[in-house]
Formats: C-alpha cells, sequence, structure tokens
C-alpha cells in the first residue's frame, strides 16, 4: 500500500490512472490478568471469530462498526428462537457474558459472499466494555477488562468519540483537487477500505447505485485518504446510506485500511492506539470478490452544506 507524507497545505494530485470514479461533494511489574484471546481470520474484509451466542457457535463477524450483536436469522430459527429480541449468553474470546441484548436479523445480503455460514456478529454494545486488541498478522484478538490491560507500544493513539454507540477517529478524504476531514466509524468488519456518505459523495456514470453501497459488489476508486499521518491513495471504496451513519460521521474505515496497524481500542478511556505490524508479518490480501470500475475521478459541483 503507497505512502507518503501529508501535507496540511498540500491536496493530493488527481491522477488519470485512478481506476474509477468517487467524487466527493465537498465544502471545501508482573503480566497484566487477560480477560479472553482467540484466533481470528481476515475474511472479505471482515475480521471473523468463533463464538457462540444464545447456545450458537459458528463463526461471527467482529465489528466495531456494529452498534448491535446479532444472531442470524436463519441460526436463530434453527435454534428455536421465535422472537427478534432476546437477552442471551454471549461467549467469545474466552468471556461468558449472561443476559446480552441480542436482535436477530436477515444477515444473507452481508454474508452471502463468505465461504463459510456467518452466524451472527459480536457488535459495539459487547465489545465497548473492554479493552480490545486486534492483529491481523497472525490474526488474533484479546478482551481486557479495563485496568487490566499489558502495556502497548503505539506510535500513534487517536482519541475516540462515540456517537450512536459506535467509535470514530478524525480522518481525511480527497478525489484530486479538494480534501475534506471529518469523523469515520471504524468497523472491523467493513467490507471495503472506505466508505462514504452517499450525501456528501457520488459516482458519475455508475448504471447500479446499489452495488456502491454497503456489501455491494463494485469498488470505485477513492483518490486518497489519509489517517495517522499516513497518506494511502487508490483506495477501493464505496459510499453508504447517510442513514446507516451516526450523526456527523462521513463515512466508515474499514479493515482492509485498518489492516496496516495492530489496534488497541482502549474504548474505557477513549483511545485508539495504532502500532506499525512486522514488515515479515503482513495480513493477507484484503479485497476478494472486487470489482473495479474505470475511469478517473472528479469533482461535482456542491449541492448543500456538509453534516456537522
Amino acid at each position: 500500500m503507497p505512502e507518503s507524507p501529508l501535507s496540511p497545505a498540500r491536496t493530493p494530485a488527481l491522477s488519470p490512472a485512478a481506476s474509477a470514479p468517487l467524487a466527493l461533494l465537498l465544502l471545501v511489574g508482573a503480566p497484566a490478568a487477560r480477560a479472553g484471546e482467540t484466533a481470528c481470520w481476515f475474511d472479505n474484509g471482515a475480521v471473523v471469530v468463533a463464538a457462540s451466542v444464545g447456545g450458537v457457535a459458528g463463526d461471527y463477524i467482529l465489528d466495531t462498526g456494529a452498534p448491535h450483536t446479532l444472531l442470524a436469522e436463519t441460526q436463530a430459527q434453527g435454534a428455536g428462537y421465535t422472537e427478534t429480541t432476546l437477552k442471551l449468553e454471549v461467549r467469545v474470546a474466552g468471556l461468558t457474558l449472561v443476559g446480552r441484548p441480542v436482535a436477530v436479523l436477515d444477515l444473507d445480503p452481508r454474508s452471502h459472499a463468505f465461504p463459510t455460514p456467518i452466524a451472527g456478529v459480536i457488535g459495539a454494545d459487547i465489545l465497548a466494555d473492554y479493552v480490545l486488541e486486534v492483529s491481523l498478522a497472525p490474526c488474533r484478538v484479546a478482551l481486557y477488562r479495563p485496568g487490566r490491560a499489558p502495556p502497548f507500544h503505539a506510535q500513534t493513539t487517536l482519541s475516540i468519540q462515540m456517537e450512536g454507540g459506535l467509535p470514530m477517529i478524525e480522518a481525511a478524504v480527497a478525489d484530486g483537487p479538494h480534501a475534506r476531514a471529518g469523523r469515520f466509524v471504524i468497523a472491523t468488519g467493513g467490507d471495503t477500505a472506505v466508505r462514504i456518505d452517499d450525501s456528501q459523495a457520488q459516482v458519475p456514470g455508475s448504471k447500479r447505485p446499489e452495488a456502491l453501497r454497503t456489501f455491494g459488489v463494485a469498488r470505485p476508486r477513492l483518490r486518497a485518504f489519509s489517517l495517522a499521518g499516513r497518506l494511502l491513495e487508490n483506495l477501493p471504496g464505496g459510499l453508504v446510506a447517510q442513514a446507516e451513519l451516526p450523526e456527523g460521521a462521513l463515512g466508515v474505515i474499514g479493515t482492509p485500511v485498518l489492516s496496516a496497524w495492530r489496534l488497541r481500542f482502549d474504548f474505557p478511556r477513549r483511545r485508539l492506539g495504532l502500532a506499525r505490524q512486522s514488515a515479515t508479518k503482513q495480513p493477507p490480501a484484503a479485497y476478494p470478490g472486487a470489482r473495479a470500475r474505470p475511469g478517473s475521478a472528479r469533482l461535482s459541483a456542491p449541492t448543500g452544506a456538509p453534516r456537522s
């Protein structure tokens, strides 16, 4: 993944080789005790772990960008659950949590591309009580109780803002001659590198707008994205419906971007620690099944004020 310093005074130049149009509508001691740890794997841009919800054991997406823990409708029906809102036991990373709220939902639109059935989603409502560490090379997930996590040698620490039960951090996007900074939801279950609020971005000439949105198969290219002083260029991106975002969010950052670091989500202290992955341990390819779209990005005329 290319990287170079990002200067606040310089916007990345538009490259005619950018592979698809995603145009922004811009207005310019002893070891600490461990709560739990488990192996994970990286599939279709998401972190997946073995877990159990209400006695339904299987593969669960671990998603800091999902506000609620979910059980797949087909799995719930097979286990004899008839209600769509439940309180169930959740087991993940060695933890057993009793009486946690769980919603039953049809996950087929989200999980159809996975090679094995997805039983559900472990969401931020569970994770936000802990310090969460995620590393993708090799893939490991650890959960620590507040104040019990071991030292973490972060190169960069970012402030987390919680809104609507979801963690957000500051980042910036550019489509060539213009750039915009804003808050982005951090989603370890995100299906592409970056998604932008569809009221703030567009893909000119797209004939299938639904394929550009969450869990769609198209991956228009985003010219540049900056996070923690690192500039990433020509990323696979997409759109997200404004209604799916918490108030004030410009978009969603997915695991294909986050995988450049080892991550510590210190939810109780509202901090995200970023530590570089080892040069000899890099995560696997992040974009199976993605389709590039030809063309080059260009700005559209502004249509209104951006979200605050």
